[in-house]
């Protein structure tokens, strides 16, 4: 592979995270109606600059979304290095709200998914899974959470985009996010859970496409 090809690379690579940075945002704030446009103009590039290298919306929408799954699988992985599960799990879920993941629910159920997609997303929640079990095990999780309810907690957090570092709102997410964290640990005595635990049929349904 030659150095010019590789700084190509390089370069579209960055881009991309650009791209899907300034997609969360516009997403969070207008929902999955949003017009390329706003993407394009909070990203600082040409709209016809995103067509020619992801074709269609759909198109863009599912490589962001995919671009966004990897990064969870990355931080999941990072996360199961840790020695101590709990500061393992608690480090995903900090990470992942940062990236603000869960701004790219409102997606769901707008685009088709790709077998890459659904692949990625079963990766994802293999190692979460993984995260939450390694932490029920050494007793730091409480016995009732599931995999899914964190995938839940870390959308519901991410679903207003990423934050500035600094900023009243960022330290104001930070103070939830310390007191759901406790509410996950099993020696603060808490409260049995209401109702079933999420399934994986209706977390894996919402992404498919309305006819």
């Amino acid at each position: 592979m030659t150095g010019s090809r590789r700084g190509r690379q390089a370069e579209a690579a960055r881009n991309d995270l650009i791209v899907l940075a300034a997609a969360r945002e516009v997403f969070a704030a207008m929902g999955a109606n949003a017009p390329v446009s706003a993407v394009a103009e909070r990203a600082g590039v040409g709209i016809g600059s995103l067509y020619r290298r992801y074709g269609s919306k759909d198109d863009l929408l599912r490589h962001l979304c995919l671009l966004a799954m990897r990064q969870s699988i990355a931080a999941a992985e990072d996360a199961l290095r840790f020695a101590d599960p709990r500061d393992g799990l608690a480090e995903y879920i900090r990470a992942s709200v940062a990236l603000g993941t869960g701004a790219l629910a409102p997606l769901a159920g707008a685009i088709e998914t790709t077998a890459e997609m659904r692949a990625a997303g079963r990766r994802g929640r293999e190692l979460l899974g993984e995260l939450v079990s390694r932490a029920q095990t050494c007793g730091a999780l409480r016995a009732d959470v599931t995999a899914l309810d964190v995938a839940h907690l870390i959308e519901m957090f991410g679903r207003l985009g990423p934050v500035a570092a600094g900023t009243e709102e960022h330290a104001i997410r930070q103070r939830l996010l310390a007191i759901a964290l406790d509410g996950l640990r099993a020696d603060s005595g808490p409260a049995p859970l209401p109702g079933p635990p999420p399934s994986e049929a209706h977390y894996v349904a919402r992404w498919v496409r309305a006819t």
